[in-house]
């Protein structure tokens, strides 16, 4: 009785070890459900948002301008940020405010990007804090999953902000 007992105790802490196994591999490798919140990143994304966030691309190294990525806070390393990618390296970028008068720029430097949020008057990002290493990066945002109405595919900025490429 007690041996049947716990031979059925151990094969459920096996299965259940083989499914955490099975969905940490799939959040790690695969992708995460986030939830957002602040203003930064307003219209695209709104406060309590659900978004999916994969990570393949970050693997592959196949982050593009105009990207919604979630990457690593380089002020606190246990929040995450969620910004647009605005900057490879070796671009050209506007380091500016929307209302300073005079316009700065300023080059990415390799293994390195340039993130705005797409609410640029609210929006704490790479104008504060610089060019973000590319290691920060967790994933690539490519669903809005939350709320219903607004399930689908994220589009480009809605800001149709230009960015310069470097001609070296």
């Amino acid at each position: 009785m007690f041996g049947r007992a716990l031979g059925k105790t151990f094969g459920f802490l096996g299965y259940t070890l083989q499914y955490g196994c099975i969905a940490h591999c799939a959040f790690e490798y695969l992708g995460e459900f986030v939830s957002c919140s602040g203003p930064s990143m307003e219209p695209t994304i709104v406060n309590h948002d659900v978004v999916f966030s994969e990570r393949v691309s970050r693997h592959l190294y196949r982050i593009q301008k105009g990207d919604i990525i979630i990457a690593k806070s380089p002020f606190d390393p246990h929040m995450n940020i969620c910004k647009r990618v605005i900057g490879l390296e070796g671009d050209k970028v506007c380091t500016s405010g929307p209302s300073d008068i005079f316009k700065t720029h300023t080059y990415v430097p390799k293994g390195h990007m340039w993130l705005e949020g797409d609410n640029l008057r609210n929006s704490t990002d790479s104008r504060s804090y610089g060019p973000i290493p590319y290691a920060l990066i967790r994933g690539r945002v490519c669903l809005k999953l939350w709320p219903p109405q607004k399930f689908g595919p994220l589009d480009q900025s809605p800001t149709g902000r230009i960015i310069e490429t470097r001609n070296d």
